[in-house]
């Protein structure tokens, strides 16, 4: 039996993610600030809702703590962690953010997905297979002014992945992977940003209005195909738009 834990599945690509995941059958711990009713819903028997607020390293370590996720996947053959939940915030040049927004942005994007591999590698370890995937960016392997922060912190996930990689631990496959300029809420602050704060604003509102981002169902579909996919885990830190399914 397969199962998966996957992060911020309450809206955008993570709601979609699940979405694909669920219509294949797949039983989905998900962990988000707020619940995806609708989801719960349609897929009573195979969605366990966690209601946790990422940026909260005490209250996550706390939950780790407990027999959640060795209850989780104590049946499963194999065993999937999709470390999705991201912040833009905060977005300006350095100097200008709050040192608060900054300590957020690195527990959601950095500190989270760590300690989530490390408890979902430590639990899986009679599964056969197990693979994890980090939503990347492009940002992670290109410089843009006013993203320091986040930039920074992708880039973190992308190395962990090929330090990941390298120990070659046991049925563990890893890809930290930028799935395009998907259309969720993350795109609609970017456009909201003032060209101080953000100078290729005007790059995203073209990709915007010309019709040039990708729906959140079809880079699920995209994602969710290839990390079932046997070549999942030979690139480690690719674009998604450029892999096979």
């Amino acid at each position: 039996m397969i199962k998966a834990i996957l992060t911020g599945h309450s809206r955008g690509l993570g709601a979609a993610v699940a979405g694909a995941l669920l219509a294949r059958g797949i039983p989905l711990l998900a962990l988000a600030r707020s619940s995806n009713a609708a989801l719960c819903t349609a897929h009573p028997d195979l969605v366990r809702e966690t209601q946790i607020d990422l940026s909260d390293t005490q209250s996550l370590e706390a939950w780790l703590q407990t027999p959640a996720l060795n209850d989780f996947f104590a049946d499963a053959d194999s065993a999937l962690l999709i470390n999705n939940a991201g912040l833009l915030q905060p977005v300006g040049p350095v100097g200008d953010a709050e040192a608060a927004a900054i300590t957020r942005a690195v527990a959601v994007n950095v500190t989270a997905p760590l300690l989530l591999t490390n408890a979902f590698v430590a639990t899986t370890r009679h599964c056969a297979d197990r693979r994890v995937v980090h939503i990347s960016s492009g940002a992670a392997r290109s410089p843009y002014a006013g993203w320091s922060v986040y930039c920074a912190t992708k880039a973190a996930l992308d190395h962990q992945a090929r330090s990941m990689a390298a120990e070659h631990l046991p049925g563990l496959r890893v890809a930290s992977l930028a799935p395009g300029v998907v259309d969720t809420s993350m795109q609609a602050e970017i456009r909201a940003s003032s060209v101080e704060q953000f100078p290729q604003k005007e790059r995203f509102e073209t990709l915007k209005s010309s019709g040039q981002l990708t729906a959140p169902e079809h880079a699920a579909q995209r994602l969710v195909n290839y990390l079932l996919g046997p070549n999942f885990g030979d690139v480690v830190d690719g674009d998604l738009r450029h892999l096979p399914d």
